[in-house]
């Protein structure tokens, strides 16, 4: 590479040479020296949420005469570039990086910052036209752009991925309750045999557990939409106009299209992470009971000769590499395994949430990317779980009766016209000789044949109650 491939860019530390065809500068380069760690780029979420926040900025300064108004435009122009779509391998910051996270931070403000200058007919780097910091990030640092960042990347996140995938599994679960409404199924508790209930009542309730998740993370989502910027570098706005930050939130709110508001207390918005800690704990109880809920799904389907096969999951791709015609319930496996990569993010913004000191958080860069990776694997997984696996599920009713059937636990309704005592014998007797629970009731002439076949109505006794 010649040396006109390269420009040279200058900061406090000294030059670097710089790719021509670099939109990023000399303080993101050195970031990518110095945190060659994991290779994981920014989350596009991310990207969009501070490239957002640069184009609100741009424009409330350039409204109050902070930056000239070609700038702002320019800077505005460039944002609505990288948001359609460009110049996305710019950004190229390890996850892991400097605490606060102004290496990521930087790197937004320089590609701004050289796009902008094209734009104005100049050349990449020639910063005393376009400044990443005197310019792009004019009344703004790290300390109140990264935290604004990650509540508008949590809400873009839910908004695009999460809400409507838990909306799509509530209906289908809605509709496979009344599909499935009538087919009686063994109980089971304790993995034992337990009292009948509805398969339609099983997806009911599934749905209904989800609903609740919704409500949760909804109400927790409410914290995300609190801002702290115009706080600068310490909670104090110091360097910014008395009405940016009035104006940034006003902005930011059309951008996104969601009700924002200031924070009260800038210095305590900057310093908390509660509100990622509420939203990830919200995550982590959805991911535990959806956990439950792909468990349950595997040990219907299980078989098709040795387990229950109650239900049968669309089979989507090959089960083995050995065993010809096998199928397994990959979607279900999948969902749990993202389950455990969310609980696995929660534990650790927990932990980082709890390791700021004075008056800054430095680990934002770790709960910006588990917190937002984890609401879109989420999403992701509850749609594909959902239109790979659930809508196509289809039930075995012959095969749910049986079980319901021979259940040792039909006893159960015998308890008030015979007793405790008596019921638990015939299950005993039944267990050690194969009869049945009817067969035992009428040989020993403990209830008629009539009064038993109305205690033992599989289809009465597995009806919900209602008040």
């Amino acid at each position: 590479m010649t040396n006109s491939q390269f420009r040279i860019e200058s900061d406090s530390m000294g030059d670097r040479q710089i790719p021509s065809s670099a939109y990023y500068g000399i303080q993101t380069l050195r970031a990518t020296k110095n945190f060659a760690i994991s290779g994981i780029k920014p989350l596009p979420t991310y990207v969009d949420a501070c490239v957002i926040i640069k184009k609100a900025t741009a424009t409330v300064n350039g409204e109050l005469g902070c930056i000239p108004q070609d700038i702002s435009q320019a800077i505005i122009q460039a944002a609505d570039e990288i948001l359609a779509g460009k110049f996305r391998d710019q950004f190229v910051v390890d996850v892991y990086q400097a605490g606060a996270g102004t290496s990521h931070h930087m790197n937004v403000n320089e590609v701004l910052a050289n796009r902008a200058l094209e734009i104005l007919g100049d050349e990449k780097g020639n910063y005393k036209r376009v400044s990443p910091n005197d310019h792009v990030n004019y009344g703004q640092s790290t300390n109140d752009v990264i935290p604004t960042a990650i509540r508008i990347g949590g809400l873009l996140a839910l908004s695009k991925t999460l809400y409507p995938a838990l909306d799509h599994a509530i209906t289908t679960l809605s509709e496979k309750a009344r599909e499935f409404k009538d087919i009686v199924k063994s109980g089971r508790t304790h993995l034992q045999d337990a009292v009948p209930i509805r398969l339609g009542d099983t997806f009911a309730a599934w749905e209904q557990i989800l609903r609740e998740h919704q409500n949760r993370i909804n109400t927790a989502a409410e914290d995300l939409m609190v801002l702290g910027l115009g706080g600068s570098a310490a909670g104090t706005g110091l360097n910014t106009h008395p009405q940016y930050r009035v104006g940034a939130v006003r902005i930011l709110s059309r951008l996104i299209n969601s009700p924002l508001k200031e924070a009260t207390h800038l210095m305590a918005a900057m310093q908390s992470m509660a509100p990622f800690v509420n939203v990830s704990g919200a995550l982590r109880n959805l991911a535990q009971d959806l956990i439950k809920i792909s468990h349950d799904l595997r040990l219907m389907d299980s078989g098709p000769k040795t387990g229950f096969k109650e239900i049968q999951l669309p089979p989507v791709q090959p089960g083995s590499s050995i065993m010809p015609g096998k199928y397994n319930p990959v979607m279900a496996e999948m969902t749990s395994m993202v389950c455990f990569q969310v609980i696995g993010y929660d534990t650790a913004i927990n932990y980082a949430a709890q390791a700021g000191q004075l008056e800054l958080n430095v680990m934002m860069p770790l709960i910006a990317y588990d917190l937002i990776h984890s609401i879109e694997i989420l999403g992701q997984t509850i749609e594909a779980l959902t239109s790979r696996c659930i809508q196509g599920i289809i039930a075995f009713p012959e095969r749910c009766l049986d079980y319901a059937e021979g259940s040792l636990a039909l006893v159960t309704a015998l308890n008030p016209h015979i007793g405790y005592l008596n019921a638990a014998a015939i299950a005993k007797e039944s267990m050690e000789t194969g009869k049945s629970l009817r067969q035992i009731v009428i040989e020993k002439g403990l209830m008629s044949k009539e009064k038993l076949a109305e205690v033992l109505n599989l289809q009465q006794m597995s009806k919900i109650l209602k008040e």
